[in-house]
This record gives C-alpha cells, structure tokens and sequence, in this order.
C-alpha cells in the first residue's frame, strides 16, 4: 500500500544540522572522553595484570606480534620517528578533518557517522574503566619492550611519559590501553573513506590509514594486538548502537523541543465562514452582504440572467 501523507497538511522541511551547534557538541563529548581517561586511572598493580594476562593470551595463540615489531622501530629510527609523530598526531586530526568533511559534501550522512564515532567514544570510556591495561612500553623491561616515545623524545614534542606534549604526561591516563581508539578511529576513518570516497586515492587511504595505524600501536609499544582488536569490536557495537542513539535523540527532541506545527493546506471542498477581513457572512455566501432570501439560487443571481434582471440593486454592466 503506497503511502499518502495526511490529506490537508503539509510537513515542514527537516531540520538541518548547523556548525555552530555540531561543534560545541563534538567538544563536549571529546571533553567527556578525555576528563574520563583522566579521572578512571585504575589499580596500577590490576593494570599491569591485566597486561600480563593479555601477552600470555597473544603467546599461547602465536599472535604476539608486538615484540619484532618493537624491535624494529627501535633499531630503525627512519621508521620509528615517523611511527612516533603518527601515533602523537593523526587521530587528533585526520578524525575531525573527515568529520568536517562529511559534514560539508556529504551532509545527509553525517548525522549517523557522527552518532556511530561519538557511541563507540563512550563504550570505549568503559572499557577504560572496567579494565585498566598497562600498555607494553610500560611492562618490565624483562619483557623486551622499549617505549620508542621516550626513546625518540628528543626528536618530537612529546615527553618521556606518555603522547601529551612536555609537562602534561601527568595529565593523562597511561593505562588506558584496552581498548585501542587509535585503532578503532582509524577504521571509522577507512570505513567513512571506503563508503563516500569518489576517487581511488580515498579508497586507498580508506585501506592504509587503519592497517598503518594498527601497525604503529603495536610498533611503539603502546598497544598490544588484542587491543586493537577490541578496537574494532568497539567500532561495531558503537555501529549497531547508533541507531538507537538517534531515535532516542529524536524522541527527547520532539518532547523537549516540538516542531513546528503542521501548516493547514487549503481544501477546495472547505469554505471559512470569514471571506472578506473583518466582513463576517454567512455558510454559503462569496460576496459579504448580497445574499436575498427570495433568490432561487441562494446567493447572488440566478446563473445566466443579465444584470437588469438581478434587480435594481445589481451593479450595472461594465463597459
């Protein structure tokens, strides 16, 4: 059954998403995000555990690819520098540069990849705070990993402590490994990139940014493998979860903030008692004040007569 809108309205057009209100809320939640990482630091002794337990699971399932990895990022500085400067600085702005982007050419989509960043954001808070992870850069150097951001310090605007520039290493939660947003925003990047992309230098982007991204995490020892695939796994809840997102939004929305009514469409069938401003007639009547009751044909003349023969009181032909 084709579907009809309600006969006698006309809906108002949708309501568009403006910059100056997209960007306080990107702002808010990326505050969130970062005043939670700071304010859940965890056990350090439940972190460094949880790291423990995770390597032993990677070794029994020959997935410890961290170690070589490190290896060579330490012993390479041509490719660990480089991995360092992109683990310090894409995903601050390779992220807003594709949000501003969809939010310019590709409008009518940015609304749900936006929900779906900012829900899997918020499951990755609490993956944070469920499960504190020291990262392997800070495990025992029995382990053989070496922290390449404080090996390359010298070299970026990092400090020895953690990715946050000089001084500011304190203010960060350097347990917070599980899961890997680096890697789960990277893949929310390709996946935007794959999916809206015109040109084949997009779809390639959309296939190294996340397999490079995932590389370096474990590269510079900042996450493990299980990290960044929990990463993942965050990025598909947070896609199955944005639609719910959205329609709760729109219901608080329509509660809180209603619409605009529905504008009344003229009818041809429903005349207004009120014809004339500030003449009021009568049910059937066109012309205020020219309805006689000895008319046959209720208002006005009979249909066809001349005007003479309307009566004295119709107005003469024009000429």
């Amino acid at each position: 059954m084709p579907h009809t809108e309600t006969p006698g309205t006309e809906a108002g057009p949708a309501t568009r998403l403006r910059w100056w209100t997209e960007l306080p809320l990107i702002l808010l939640v990326y505050a969130c995000y970062s005043a939670g990482r700071l304010v859940v630091r965890g056990d350090v002794s439940d972190a460094v555990d949880h790291g423990l337990a995770i390597l032993q699971i990677e070794k029994a399932l020959f997935l410890n690819a961290e170690n070589p990895l490190n290896r060579l990022f330490t012993q390479e500085p041509w490719i660990g520098i480089p991995a360092d400067f992109w683990y310090a600085s894409l995903h601050y702005l390779v992220t807003p540069v594709i949000l501003v982007w969809l939010f310019r050419s590709r409008a009518v989509h940015y609304r749900a990849a936006r929900t779906w960043l900012m829900a899997s954001t918020f499951i990755g808070l609490i993956g944070f705070t469920l499960l504190p992870t020291c990262p392997p850069r800070l495990l025992d150097a029995s382990h053989g990993f070496v922290d390449t951001m404080a090996h390359y310090s010298s070299y970026g605007w990092w400090g020895g402590e953690a990715s946050a520039p000089r001084g500011l290493g304190g203010m960060t939660n350097q347990y917070a490994a599980m899961p890997s947003l680096h890697v789960g925003w990277a893949l929310w990047c390709g996946v935007i990139l794959w999916k809206y992309g015109r040109t084949r230098l997009a779809r390639t982007a959309a296939v190294v940014y996340p397999l490079v991204t995932t590389i370096v995490v474990m590269g510079t020892a900042n996450h493990y493998f299980l990290d960044a695939a929990a990463g993942a796994a965050v990025m598909g809840a947070g896609f199955l979860l944005a639609p719910v997102v959205m329609r709760y939004a729109d219901l608080a929305k329509a509660r809180f903030l209603p619409a605009a009514a529905l504008v009344p469409a003229a009818s041809p069938a429903t005349h207004s008692p009120i014809v004339s401003a500030g003449c009021q007639t009568s049910a059937g009547e066109r012309i205020p004040r020219q309805w006689h009751p000895e008319a046959p044909y209720g208002p006005g003349p009979e249909p066809g007569t001349a005007p003479s023969d309307a009566g004295e009181s119709a107005p003469a032909a024009a000429r």
